[in-house]
C-alpha cells in the first residue's frame, strides 16, 4: 500500500501476500512512518540485552528511498495472523533461556587492577599473578544478563593433578552479598547488560601454585549445571603484605628489598677479606616463573602442602641441588668444569633456570655454594646470607674436631670435620607457628648439598632465633647450622693406648661476620649478633653448653685447660694480592709472669673454600723464647713461585700452626685461612642511558700474573640492559690489559645494574658492576 512502513522482515518478504504479482526487482518508496503495533516492553528489552541468543532485528524506519533486489520468491503462502504476547509470556521465554557463561576476562594484564594491587606487576607476561589472602577481581560476559531471583553461580578453583574438596586442593567459591576475611567467597560488584564483575577472596593459608577457574551457573529450576573452564590459568603466591600470611612482613623497606628487588649482593672470600658480588636473582624476567612452578611441580610434592612455607622452603632447598632428585644444579668443587660451567662464572640465575626448564629438568652444571643460594633467593622471597669460617660438623658432635697423633701431626683420615672460608645459605622470613613461640622471623635455609636431613640432601628451616639460644633440639637441622656459626673447635691427642684426649679448646674458631646486602643500599649488613651472642659472654657460652648436651659428645666441656700464651696470624691491609709473594704475621705472646718456650710447626695447605685440603706446599718449624708479658711477631712469606701452580677455585690457603709450652705442657693450636685477592672489572658507562637508544660500556681488566692467561671467556648480563651473553676473548698475556666494549639498548626505565664476570681455568672470582640509571623516554 502507499505510504506503508515495512520492517526488514517485511521487506524480505515482499512477493508472498496474495493477489501480489512475484517481481524480481523492486523499487520501494518509503514516504512516510506509520504506526505498528507496540511490541511488549520486556521483548524489546530482551531481544536488546541477549546478543549471544537472539539475532538483533535491524529496523528499517528511514525517510529515504531505497533500491532493494530481490531473487524470485517461492509461491505465495498466506500467512498467519501474527499472535502478539503478553509481557508475562516474553518474560517466561527469556527465563527459559538457559543461563550460561561466553567468556571471562580475568583482567590480567600488568597495568590491570589486579597485578599492580597484588604487587605482581613487575613479572613479565599477562597472566593473573595474584597473592593470597587478598581480593582480585574477574569480568564475566553472560549469555543474558544475571537476574539474582532465578540464576545461580559460583567458581570454582583447581591445582594439582588430582584436585580434592578436603585437601583444599578444589576450591569452590560460593556467590555471597558480603565478603568475610580468611575465606573463599565471591561478590558481584558491578553489572552492565550481560556483564558482570566479580571480587574473589582468597584466605591467607590458601595452597599457593597454579590454578584453573570454571565458572558454574545453572538456575533455581534445578537445571543441569553449566560448566565454563578458562582458557587461562591463574597463578597464586605467598603474600608478604598481608598480615594473616605466615609470611607477612612488617616493614615495606624490607619488602621492598626481599621480594621486589631483582638483584643482590653475595659476600666471600675469608673473614680478613670479603669479597663482594652483585648477582641477579631476575625473579620478573621472562619464563623465570613459570621455571619455578616446573621446579615445584618436579619435587612431587603433594599440592595440599603448598599452602605451608615451611613445607615449600624445605622441598626447595632439596630441589635447588642435583644430588638425589635430579634437581636444578650440580655441585662440583674439583676445579674440573670441562663440561659444564664454572661456579665462578655464574652471576645471575636466569640462565641457570632456564636451562634446567627448558631441558625439562637435566640438571645444569655446575654449581658451589654460593650459585645455590643465588638461586634459591630466586624462588623464595629472603636474602642470601654468607657465614665467614663456617664449620661443617659431620658428625653431630656439634664441635669441630682436629684429631692429632702422639707426635702432634694432623690424622687426616680423622679429620672429617671442616671449617670453609665462608659459606652461602639463605634466610626466609616467616612464623613457625610448629615451634614455640619466639622462634619465627628469620629462617635458615641451605640448598648446598653437604649432610642428609631425613634422607634427603636438604637444610632447614632453622629458626634463627633457636640457633642463637642452642635450642637445637627444635626443627629442622637445627643443630647442624649451629655448629657452622658457634662450634668450638677441640683439638684431641691420640695417647698411647690409642684413646683421645682433649688437648686444647678454640672457642672463637668458627661464625665470624655473617653478612648479607644492606636493606636499600649495596652496603654489607652484618647480622653476626642475629646466629649469636657476643663471642665470650656469658649467654654466648651456656648457649653453646646447652646445645652440646644434645650433640654426640655430651661432656666435652667437663675438662677445662690453663691459657698464658697465645698465637695469632695478622695481615696488612686486605691481605696478599695474586701474583705476588703473600706476608703474614705470626704473633706470640707470654701473658704469665714466668718465661715460656715453645716450638711452632707451621703448614701452609691449599684449600677449597669448603676446608677440603687439596695439598701442602710448605713446612717448617720455628722455637720461639719469651721473657715474661712478652710479646713476639715473626715475618712469614710464602713466594709466588710456590703457589703460582697449585692454586684451586677461591685462591685459598690455610695456615696451620701447633705447638706445646715446655714448661706447662700447654697445647697451642691455630689455623688461618686467607686468599690471594683478585683484581676487578672496572666498568664504565658510555653514553646517556635512555629507554630505546644504543649506548656503550667499556669493561676492562688487568691480568695480575706474570704468566699468561688461558681461553679468557667474558659474561655479561644486565636486567633491562641487555640479555646476557658469552664473549670469548681467548690468551690474555701476563699483567696485559684487555679491554672490552659492550653497545646495548636499554628497554627498562630505573637504576640497572650491568654485571661482568671473568672466567678462565688460572684465575677465578673475577667480576665487576656498573650502576646505570636509565631515563624514560
Amino acid at each position: 500500500m502507499p505510504g506503508e512502513r515495512l520492517s526488514v522482515r517485511s521487506m524480505s518478504e515482499v512477493g508472498r501476500f496474495p493477489g501480489a504479482a512475484p517481481p524480481t526487482r523492486v523499487e520501494l518508496t518509503i514516504q512516510k512512518q506509520e504506526k505498528k503495533p507496540e511490541e511488549g516492553s520486556c521483548k524489546r528489552w530482551f531481544k536488546k540485552m541477549c546478543p549471544c541468543c537472539v539475532k538483533r532485528q535491524t529496523s528499517a524506519s528511514y525517510d529515504l528511498t531505497d533500491k532493494v533486489e530481490f531473487v524470485k520468491p517461492p509461491a505465495p503462502v498466506t500467512p498467519e495472523p501474527e499472535k502478539l504476547k503478553t509481557e508475562k509470556e516474553e518474560i517466561k521465554e527469556m527465563e527459559e533461556i538457559k543461563f550460561s557463561v561466553c567468556s571471562v576476562d580475568l583482567l590480567s594484564s600488568k597495568t590491570d587492577h589486579n597485578r599492580t594491587e597484588h604487587h605482581t606487576d613487575l613479572f613479565h607476561g599477562d597472566e593473573l599473578i595474584i597473592r593470597r589472602g587478598q581480593t582480585f577481581q574477574i569480568q564475566v560476559e553472560l549469555n543474558r544478563p544475571y537476574n539474582a531471583d532465578t540464576d545461580k553461580l559460583h567458581l570454582e578453583l583447581k591445582t594439582g593433578g588430582l584436585p580434592l574438596v578436603s585437601k583444599g586442593t578444589h576450591v569452590i567459591i560460593p556467590l555471597v552479598d558480603h565478603l568475610e576475611d580468611e575465606r573463599w567467597e565471591t561478590k558481584i560488584v558491578e553489572q552492565t547488560e550481560n556483564k558482570i564483575k566479580l571480587s574473589v577472596n582468597s584466605p591467607a593459608s590458601a595452597v599457593i601454585g597454579l590454578y584453573g577457574l570454571s565458572v558454574v551457573t545453572n538456575s533455581l529450576k534445578g537445571d543441569k549445571p553449566t560448566t565454563y573452564d578458562s582458557p587461562k590459568r591463574i597463578v597464586m603466591l605467598f603474600n608478604p603484605w598481608c598480615e594473616e600470611d605466615t609470611v607477612f612482613l612488617d616493614e615495606e623497606d624490607e619488602r621492598k628489598e626481599y621480594v621486589l628487588n631483582d638483584t643482590g649482593r653475595i659476600y666471600y672470600g675469608t673473614e680478613k677479606q670479603i669479597g663482594a658480588r652483585t648477582w641477579n636473582f631476575g625473579q620478573f624476567h621472562e619464563g623465570i616463573l613459570e621455571a619455578c612452578l616446573f621446579i615445584l611441580e618436579k619435587s612431587e610434592m603433594p599440592p595440599s602442602g603448598r599452602g605451608d612455607p615451611v613445607n615449600v622452603v624445605r622441598v626447595l632447598s632439596a630441589m635447588i641441588n642435583a644430588q638425589d632428585d635430579y634437581g636444578v644444579l650440580v655441585g662440583n668443587w674439583s676445579g674440573d668444569y670441562a663440561d659444564g660451567v664454572s661456579p665462578a662464572a655464574w652471576s645471575s640465575s636466569v640462565e641457570i633456570l632456564k636451562k634446567y626448564h627448558s631441558s625439562y629438568g637435566t640438571p645444569v652444571c655446575y654449581g658451589q655454594c654460593w650459585v645455590f643460594s643465588g638461586v634459591t633467593t630466586t624462588g623464595c622471597c629472603g636474602r642470601s646470607v654468607t657465614n665467614f669460617q663456617s664449620a661443617h660438623d659431620t658428625d653431630v658432635s656439634l664441635t669441630t674436631d682436629v684429631y692429632f697423633d702422639e707426635n702432634l701431626e694432623p690424622l687426616e683420615y680423622l679429620n672429617k670435620d671442616s671449617v670453609w672460608n665462608f659459606h652461602v645459605w639463605n634466610d626466609c622470613w616467616m612464623a613457625r607457628p610448629d615451634l614455640p613461640p619466639g622462634n619465627g622471623g628469620w629462617q635458615a635455609v641451605d640448598s648446598t648439598p653437604q649432610e642428609t636431613s631425613q634422607g634427603t640432601f636438604r637444610c632447614g628451616p632453622a629458626s634463627v632465633n633457636a640457633i642463637r639460644t642452642g635450642q637445637v633440639y627444635l626443627k629442622h637441622d637445627t643443630p647442624f647450622v649451629f655448629a657452622e656459626v658457634n662450634s668450638d673447635k677441640i683439638y684431641w691427642q691420640r695417647n698411647l693406648d690409642g684413646t683421645f684426649s682433649q688437648i686444647y679448646s678454640e672457642k672463637k674458631a668458627v661464625g665470624h661476620f655473617i653478612s648479607t646486602k644492606a636493606v636499600g643500599s649495596d652496603e654489607r649488613a652484618d647480622i653476626t649478633n642475629l646466629y649469636k651472642h657476643q663471642e665470650g659472654s656469658e649467654e654466648e657460652r651456656i648457649a653453646v653448653e646447652t646445645a652440646s648436651r644434645y650433640g654426640s659428645k655430651p661432656d666435652v666441656y667437663s675438662v677445662p685447660s690453663a691459657e698464658d700464651v697465645t698465637v695469632e696470624v695478622k695481615m696488612d691491609g686486605e691481605g696478599p694480592r695474586m701474583g705476588a709473594d703473600a706476608q703474614l704475621s705470626i704473633v706470640v705472646k707470654n701473658q704469665s709472669s714466668e718465661p715460656r718456650q715453645t716450638t711452632l710447626h707451621s703448614q701452609v695447605a691449599v684449600m677449597y673454600y669448603t676446608g677440603v685440603l687439596k695439598g701442602t706446599i710448605k713446612k717448617e718449624q720455628m722455637s720461639v723464647e719469651l721473657q715474661p708479658n712478652e710479646e713476639k711477631t715473626i715475618e712469614w712469606v710464602l713466594p709466588y713461585q710456590q703457589y703460582q701452580n697449585q692454586l684451586v677455585d677461591q685462591a685459598a690457603l690455610m695456615m696451620t700452626l701447633s705447638g706445646r709450652v715446655n714448661e706447662t705442657q700447654q697445647v697451642l693450636a691455630n689455623q688461618t685461612t686467607f686468599r690471594l685477592r683478585t683484581p676487578d672489572l672496572n666498568i664504565t658507562p658510555l653514553g646517556d642511558a635512555v629507554v630505546g637508544k644504543e649506548m656503550a660500556a667499556k669493561i676492562t681488566f688487568t691480568n695480575p700474573l706474570p704468566r699468561t692467561l688461558k681461553d679468557v671467556v667474558f659474561r655479561v648480563e644486565g636486567l633491562g640492559l641487555q640479555k646476557g651473553h658469552v664473549v670469548v676473548v681467548g690468551d690474555v698475556a701476563g699483567l696485559a690489559t684487555v679491554t672490552l666494549t659492550e653497545h646495548f639498548i636499554p628497554s627498562q626505565p630505573g637504576p640497572r645494574k650491568l654485571v661482568a664476570s671473568l672466567d678462565c681455568k688460572q684465575l677465578t672470582q673475577v667480576h665487576g658492576v656498573a650502576d646505570i640509571v636509565v631515563l624514560d623516554q
